[in-house]
């Protein structure tokens, strides 16, 4: 790429380290917008094989090489959590761009450097928290910012999930060693807190939290498995301590002056991904629900409620630019995604909107501060405020 002239869109060359669930989908999104995957990395012969069931041309066990390779402008880190800091790192001072998987890190002391680096390496540096990207999140911001339902009183809502309902459901998200000392909250609820603070436009200032475990020991298969990955009758297993948590309620204060309360759930049979978000305005109130991310419902004290279908006038053009496709024809998870990478990759162009939309390496900072407080009020029983 020369780097004299400002890259277009198409021109940028991605490579993503790391093929469990969440690499195919990143390397699916880009492909939607044009953007080539010249190479992958894992560990042993798994990067070759999803070379070749995605028809990535380089494929590599060292994630240096990838690194290292002229073909790669972009790099996706999308390993287990404990890989993050390292790699992030790296990339950085190979003058690559980054867009990392949450968390940022293991703790903040590790995502403090990573935000020193990145400010000094003066390259894009986006943290994946791609529930924003949703049309309805896009247009619950447009609302609150233009004053629509009013001074926010209060914001309630949930992020559900079942793939670790029974003791044999295993990943290594399970382990502290791999994914940090905060499971269910740290994986899905902090997407539920950045959504929201991107929402509000507020950050969040304290917490008031209770985690719980509720298999207090778990059966590991010998041998590792996929995220979402079903039992199966013919493995064998070993016993071990849990020691993270399978569901927690937080209560919430964020710096605009409004309240929330966030319950969170990877043992919630039935909800397979459910992530809930109800906005309670002086006005009036809002609410939506990823299991029918189309709809956009509004309440009323004096009037009858309204639903808003997307892509409508009604619905609102909060979305404008990252919505594809006509009502009915369903936007959902895969979207968020192609529209989050959109953003990040017309930054690194220069073809972006003038305010980021996409999350930042101080967002992603500031996520970890805010798990480390979670686990500090659970073991004090006491609101603690977010840390620096």
């Amino acid at each position: 790429m020369n780097t004299r002239t400002k890259p277009s869109l198409q021109s940028l060359r991605a490579g993503v380290i790391g093929t469990g669930f969440i690499g195919p989908v990143h390397v699916e999104a880009l492909r939607r917008l044009g953007i080539p995957v010249t190479a992958i990395c894992d560990v042993g012969n798994l990067a070759q094989a999803a070379a070749e069931k995605l028809a990535i041309p380089q494929a590599f066990a060292d994630y240096r090489k990838l690194l290292a390779s002229p073909e790669v402008d972009v790099v996706h880190i999308t390993t287990p959590n404990r890989f993050h800091c390292e790699m992030s790192l790296a990339t950085l001072r190979a003058g690559k761009h980054v867009v990392c998987e949450k968390p940022l890190a293991m703790n903040t002391r590790e995502t403090a450097l990573i935000v020193k680096t990145a400010r000094a390496a003066g390259k894009v540096f986006a943290v994946n928290y791609n529930v924003r990207f949703y049309p309805a999140v896009l247009q619950l911001r447009r609302q609150i910012a233009s004053g629509d339902l009013g001074d926010v009183i209060h914001v309630n809502g949930s992020y559900f999930q079942d793939w670790l309902f029974k003791d044999t459901d295993y990943n290594w998200r399970l382990l502290p060693g791999e994914g940090g000392k905060l499971r269910a909250v740290a994986d899905i609820g902090t997407h539920w807190m950045d959504t929201v603070s991107f929402i509000l436009g507020a950050r969040i200032l304290s917490v008031f939290a209770d985690l719980a475990t509720w298999h207090k020991n778990r059966r590991r298969p010998l041998g590792e498995v996929q995220t979402f990955a079903k039992a199966d009758a013919r493995m064998k297993y070993a016993t071990y301590k849990v020691q993270t948590d399978d569901f927690a309620s937080v209560l919430l204060r964020f710096a605009n002056g409004s309240r929330g309360n966030l319950a969170v759930s990877q043992v919630a049979a039935g909800r397979k991904n459910c992530i809930r978000i109800e906005i309670y305005g002086s006005k009036k109130s809002a609410w939506w629900c990823s299991e029918n991310p189309e709809m956009l419902h509004l309440g009323h004290r004096d009037g009858a409620n309204e639903v808003a279908v997307r892509a409508t006038p009604a619905f609102g053009d909060g979305a404008a630019g990252f919505v594809d496709y006509p009502p009915g024809h369903v936007e959902g998870f895969p979207d968020t995604f192609k529209m989050n990478f959109r953003a990040i990759y017309s930054a690194i162009a220069g073809t972006g909107q003038e305010r980021q939309l996409f999350a930042s390496v101080q967002d992603g900072h500031q996520e970890v501060a805010v798990c480390e407080a979670i686990i500090k009020s659970h073991h004090t029983k006491q609101w603690t405020k977010i840390g620096a």
